[in-house]
């Protein structure tokens, strides 16, 4: 059967941009439909906003605490200016890696317009006040998420921001509360702290991020609540109002007991729902529940030639998954080489000064399920360039095992920790242990030296009293034998 295209693309954001991409550098005649415009929640709603406001919010605290380096510097906040320049950057990476013409110079038709499933290799696409169907031999559905709104009663009646409205503001509040302790929250209570507002946070659990490491997400907690940032934890918000003038108001039980808020802003940022509810995926057999499509492993839906990538599958919201995932789906589809999700190396970061990052099992996870293993940590403070920046909040921790230093999980809370988080991805992919990063160049002083120095206590651990009296009785060495009973030394 002949199709009007090889391979047709839903969305264009993260994960539609890659496969369009790499279809057409497999040759495959390809078109990419988008409903809005190209580049999708990252670079308008998410990673790329979120990272430029948060860059701002660092420097005007760079600016209130020079005064410990020596310095004098003002840290007035121009909110409308730095709103602006938020704005800006999302248009100069639209330009840089967005624009529909850098797609289309690879020979990409590119469709603006909703599309919808007529049967299993057909989709009907509506925009600009015209309709046409259109036929491919394979789909890959890229569709995204969007930001959900909780039942709240009273919610649907008042003024709220999520993290799709957020970047337009250009009017600072003098109060804001934020619903939800996950990374959206966590990064814009501190962003918005930063910049001169007074943050509360709401959230039913008793801790924020829920999904990293219980110890340091708690350390991160701290020095939230250190820039002033008022946590309000295990809470059931029962009521949100907004009166004539226009304050919200929160009413909430905090383990049992009343706590009324009453402010200028609401960010409501409890997660995303996958946006697939306008396909008409039932019309082309393709199965999905409430948390999103349906896929195996090699991204691979219901139908064997319809794919699905990202967001949508509710499987990661990760930009970085959602690329991976396009990859796999693309390299199944078009070339038939069985490749498949790589799953037990999915690296994450919240992206709050200092970051706090993760790869691998939580030290939760292999608890649970019996897993022998050593924790390996090492601190901040014990890092020259840390020390040199005056960034010694921090830690690292390796979950590894003991015998051969084969890395299961780490996470980090500090300085670029989202960075270093690469080094142990990469390392735990290709087998690569805690002897071989310690025995590996590091150059010095670098925030890159900790993962070295993390690693070398892998070897402090497994040095044993016995160990050092062979060696004096070999060599005939004549030093004390060095005391190490207490297990939990870092050197």
């Amino acid at each position: 059967m002949s199709y009007d295209y090889d391979l047709l693309v839903i969305g264009g954001g993260a994960a539609g941009l890659t496969a369009a991409g790499m279809g057409a550098n497999f040759g495959a005649k390809t078109m990419m439909v988008e409903a809005d415009k190209l580049g999708g929640d990252c670079t308008w709603t998410g990673c790329v906003p979120s990272k430029t406001l948060l860059h701002a919010a660092k420097l005007a605290q760079n600016a209130r605490e020079a005064g410990k380096f020596g310095l004098e510097i003002s840290s007035n906040v121009n909110f409308s200016a730095v709103m602006e320049h938020v704005r800006a950057k999302r248009e100069e990476v639209y330009r840089e890696a967005d624009d529909p013409d850098i797609y289309r110079d690879m020979g990409i038709d590119i469709e603006f317009g909703r599309a919808r499933f007529v049967d299993a290799h057909t989709v009907n696409i509506q925009g600009d006040g015209a309709s046409r169907d259109v036929s491919s031999r394979y789909f890959v559905i890229a569709t995204g998420s969007r930001a959900t709104v909780p039942p709240i009663p009273g919610l649907a009646e008042v003024s709220y921001l999520t993290n799709e409205t957020l970047f337009e503001a250009t009017e600072q509040p003098e109060t804001l509360a934020v619903v939800g302790a996950g990374p959206i929250g966590i990064e814009m209570a501190q962003a918005f702290q930063r910049l001169g507002t007074q943050v509360t946070v709401f959230d039913m659990l008793p801790r924020i991020l829920s999904n990293d490491d219980k110890e340091l997400a708690g350390m991160l907690k701290e020095r939230l609540q250190r820039e002033g940032i008022d946590f309000r934890l295990s809470a059931s918000v029962n009521k949100i109002s907004e009166t004539r003038s226009g304050t919200v108001q929160i009413a909430a039980d905090i383990e049992g007991e009343s706590a009324n808020w009453s402010g200028e802003a609401l960010l409501v940022a409890t997660g995303r729902a996958a946006n697939h509810q306008n396909l008409n995926l039932k019309d082309a057999g393709v199965d999905f529940t409430k948390k999103g499509i349906t896929v195996d492993d090699r991204c691979r839906t219901s139908q064997k030639h319809i794919y699905a990538a990202g967001d949508v599958t509710g499987r990661y919201q990760f930009t970085h998954m959602s690329e991976h995932m396009a990859k796999v789906a693309v390299t199944n589809a078009l070339l038939k080489v069985p490749m498949k999700i790589d799953s037990g190396h999915v690296p994450w970061s919240t992206y709050t000064d200092p970051e706090l990052a993760h790869v691998g099992a939580t030290e939760q996870q292999l608890k649970e399920n019996g897993s022998s293993f050593e924790t390996y940590r090492f601190p901040y403070d014990k890092i020259d360039r840390a020390l040199t920046e005056d960034a010694t909040d921090g830690l690292i921790k390796v979950f590894a095992k003991k015998w051969n230093g084969k890395i299961l999980g780490t996470t980090i809370f500090g300085k670029q920790a989202g960075d270093l988080i690469g080094e142990y991805a990469l390392a735990m992919r290709n087998g690569v242990t805690l002897r071989n990063i310690a025995d590996t160049i590091h150059p010095y002083p670098t925030f890159g030296l900790g993962v070295r120095r993390a690693a070398d206590q892998w070897y402090v651990k497994n040095q044993s009293e016995w160990q050092v009296k062979l060696i004096k009785k070999i060599f005939g060495y004549r030093g004390s034998t060095p005391d190490l009973s207490d297990k939990d030394r870092i050197l």
